[in-house]
């Protein structure tokens, strides 16, 4: 069963492929052969100022778990030995002070419909029963709907293709490194978390998209480099905004 021809999902997805081809329609004088490009480009940078809030959310939640470290600390090595007790009192923390352990996480899945939205758009050869015109927009010779994985496996081998995804995986490589460098996890004596063989794998999770990205196709791609280097400078000026405590670690 085809759950994309699901009447609902359909509906969804023919939406949001009209709101696409309209826009791009709109910036083909200015974009020429790559309004469909630029129309993911401004759409992306919409839904990302649209999450602010969220963003926003996040960078309050990390900030009070920071404050909250060390009183947690002290209540596992108090209450170590009963983890019913431990688990007791370490609710009872967050209410006091008016929190959740998942706060800022539960937000982030206001995401992932958009993305597999977008991701869909650009994968399937047909919407809601239509032909999917959006593959056969470039992006500088590129194929909006080609992989990089796909081109090297089945081709045909395209050299456009392959220079711009080398350039946006480029950008989501020097992000993640800037990314990891700036936030960086402050160790916490005892915890699992802390071990070396977690934080190199935590510091590997930060080229992630990288790696996910030369699977889809090229236009989720470029969501992907937009997202992550807004979500970078969104941080650092969250950061700024919302310091995290310095005895936080």
């Amino acid at each position: 069963m085809d759950i994309y021809a699901f009447p609902p999902i359909a509906a969804i997805l023919d939406a949001a492929y009209s709101v696409l081809t309209g826009l791009a329609d709109l910036l083909a004088p200015f974009a020429g052969a790559a309004a469909a490009a630029a129309a993911v480009i401004l759409i992306t940078l919409l839904i990302r100022a649209l999450l602010i809030p969220v963003g926003i959310s996040q960078a309050r939640a990390e900030q009070t778990r920071a404050r909250l470290a060390p009183k947690l600390r002290e209540i596992q090595k108090r209450h170590k030995k009963n983890p019913e007790r431990l688990q007791r009192e370490t609710m009872q923390l967050y209410k006091d002070e008016n929190t959740s352990p998942l706060a800022g996480c539960l937000p982030v899945l206001l995401q992932a419909p958009v993305i597999g939205i977008l991701y869909t758009l650009f994968l399937r050869t047909d919407i809601a029963g239509h032909a999917n015109d959006l593959l056969a927009h470039e992006l500088f010779g590129a194929s909006l709907g080609t992989s990089l994985v796909g081109m090297l496996a089945t081709g045909p081998f395209s050299l456009p293709t392959l220079l711009v995804y080398g350039a946006l995986i480029a950008i989501m490589i020097v992000v993640a490194e800037i990314t990891r460098r700036v936030f960086q996890p402050v160790p916490v004596d005892d915890s699992p978390l802390s071990s070396p063989g977690m934080l190199r794998m935590m510091s590997a999770l930060h080229y992630l998209t990288a790696a996910f990205a030369v699977f889809v196709p090229l236009a989720a791609g470029l969501y992907l480099t937009v997202t992550v280097a807004w979500t970078l400078v969104q941080r650092v000026i969250l950061r700024r905004l919302y310091p995290l405590p310095v005895n936080a670690g």
